[in-house]
């Protein structure tokens, strides 16, 4: 499963390099959520019966030394045969100017190690490359784009200026980081948690925080024919500091549903300007 997509709604999550857009208004703030995940709902086709786990997400840094995420993704799927247990860890570091991001994904199935890829991805001219160390060296040419936390950055900005939709790109390094996502965006209106809202308590001093309803579909800009399908879709509740929650993942034949239960903010960066 593409899970490493949801980090990056720093990952979230852009526009053509040569009109970058300024950063959020607030700096995005350092902080570590933590996730209950469970089945929205699963088609027949899926054969899943039932899916539970968790999701870590830490973000740390600051706008002067770049920013690093840790992510991990346990899920537990059910299905009408055998039950399947995935961890997916990886940890990320993207540079002050979105030029530079290093990452490490590491997979295991039923704690057996299944899968490692590492590698650095450059934006160099007109062209991100891509150096790939594990699991085979290579080295990819793409086109270039935005990398997570400049990704997160434009999303605020245009929520912040009243935008509602909107269409760019991302690289994050997921799966085989191989690949380009074209990312169509839907921007709901700014709107207060409710009383009854069942993550209002998590929340403690952000619990009276205005937050943007989000919509993401991604798609493989390398994919030709057939349908104009999203290979999957995210929406979240997303607060300007760069905080999300009330997660729903979904893979077109089932949905999970991901619910935060732990938030640690972390102190702010002492700067006043970077050198």
């Amino acid at each position: 499963m593409r899970a490493k997509r949801l980090a990056a709604l720093a990952l979230l999550p852009l526009l053509p390099l040569a009109a970058q857009p300024a950063a959020a208004a607030t700096p995005l703030a350092p902080h570590r959520a933590v996730y209950d995940l469970v089945l929205d709902k699963a088609s027949e086709r899926s054969g899943i019966i039932g899916l539970n786990g968790r999701m870590v997400y830490e973000f740390n840094g600051s706008p002067c030394d770049g920013y690093t995420v840790k992510f991990r993704f346990v899920t537990d799927i059910q299905t009408r045969d055998v039950s399947r247990l995935t961890d997916q860890q990886t940890t990320t570091f993207e540079d002050a100017e979105g030029k530079t991001f290093s990452f490490v994904t590491k997979s295991f199935v039923d704690q057996n190690p299944d899968r490692e890829v590492k590698g650095t991805a450059k934006l160099q001219g007109d062209r991100l490359v891509v150096d790939i160390e594990k699991p085979e060296p290579a080295e990819i040419d793409l086109k270039p784009t935005q990398f997570p936390t400049k990704h997160l950055e434009e999303l605020i900005h245009k929520a912040e200026a009243g935008e509602t939709f909107y269409e760019t790109s991302l690289f994050d390094g997921s799966e085989d980081a191989d690949k380009v996502m074209t990312t169509t965006v839907i921007i709901g209106k700014r709107q207060k948690p409710q009383d009854s809202d069942p993550e209002k308590k998590v929340l403690a001093t952000l619990a009276a925080d205005a937050f943007w309803p989000v919509d993401i579909a991604y798609f493989d800009e390398a994919a030709t024919g057939g349908e104009d399908v999203p290979e999957y879709r995210i929406s979240f509740k997303l607060h300007e500091n760069g905080m999300s929650r009330d997660l729903v993942m979904d893979y077109g034949d089932f949905s999970m549903k991901g619910t935060l239960v732990n938030l640690s903010m972390f102190p702010a960066p002492a700067e006043t300007g970077c050198k």
